[in-house]
Order: C-alpha cells, then sequence, then structure tokens
C-alpha cells in the first residue's frame, strides 16, 4: 500500500525586493525543518522518493530534513495547482512504497482534501500530512486515501 507524505515547505523570510521562487527559510523554519525530518526518522516515514519544488524554501526544507532518498525537482510543484500533484503522485514508480511531496499552500492542503476527503483546519508551515492509498500510485484519485497522520511543528 503506497503512502504519501505531503509536506508543506517550512517558514520563509519575507518576499520584499525578493523573487517568490528565490525566497528562503528564515531561522525557525530552518529549526522546523530540522525538526520535522527527526520525527518522520522516529516515526519511520523516511520517503524511497521525494517530489519537491524547484523554489529555494521547498529545497532548502529538503536539505533541513536531512534524508536518505531519491530526489526529483519538479517545476509543477511550484505552480501550485493540486491537480498537477495529483497527477505527479499518480506518476510515482511503484517501487516507490513512500513517496513525500515537499509543495507550497494552497495546493498541499487542497490535495490532502481531495485525496482523503478531509483535512486539517490549517496546515501551517512545515506542517506533513500522511496518506495510505489503496492499490498503486496510478490508482490515486480523488477520494481514495486515508489520512492517517498530520503533524505539525508545534506537536
Amino acid at each position: 500500500m503506497p503512502t504519501l507524505i505531503v509536506l508543506r515547505h517550512a517558514k520563509a523570510v519575507a518576499g520584499a525586493g525578493i523573487p517568490d521562487i528565490d525566497r528562503t527559510l528564515n531561522d525557525r523554519g530552518r529549526r522546523d525543518a530540522a525538526a520535522t525530518g527527526e520525527w518522520l526518522r522516529a516515526n519511520d516515514l523516511v520517503p524511497g522518493l521525494v517530489l519537491c519544488s524547484t523554489a529555494a524554501r521547498t529545497r532548502e526544507t529538503l536539505d533541513g530534513l536531512a534524508l536518505d532518498a531519491e530526489v526529483r525537482f519538479e517545476a509543477r510543484i511550484y505552480d501550485n495547482d493540486p491537480e498537477d500533484l495529483l497527477a505527479l503522485v499518480a506518476e510515482a514508480p511503484d517501487e516507490a512504497g513512500r513517496v513525500l511531496l515537499v509543495g507550497h499552500n494552497p495546493a498541499v492542503h487542497q490535495l490532502v482534501h481531495d485525496l482523503t476527503g478531509e483535512a486539517p483546519e490549517a496546515f501551517p508551515t512545515c506542517a506533513l500530512a500522511v496518506i495510505e492509498l489503496p492499490g498503486a500510485w496510478a490508482d490515486a484519485r480523488p477520494g481514495a486515501g486515508t489520512l492517517t497522520t498530520v503533524h505539525t511543528p508545534k506537536g
């Protein structure tokens, strides 16, 4: 049974004068990313494949997680369209039993809702959702998943 972990990037610096794609993490974001990586390892949720947005803040979040996994940087994640995110999930290779998608709100929050029919009321920076999917990745579709865990930096 495939497991999808949907992660919103950690807290980034304000965007004044910086192109959005180039915004990096602030100190809190770096701390939260490291703590989230520790949480993933402690809960045996290290992915085999990571799908990550091309934005600086998502790449830096991924670095902070310190995970040993194959990584694919996907511009479609930065485009912030939940339908594109679902398509990327459905394209994951069968041998990837656990996939981490690192992206942006509102699309990541909407993806959790679309896949499971439920989602937390808020999805703050560095929040993650663990979703179990029946069948193969190619079978990922709205309503097919089960939300098993939601974790935020505050617990």
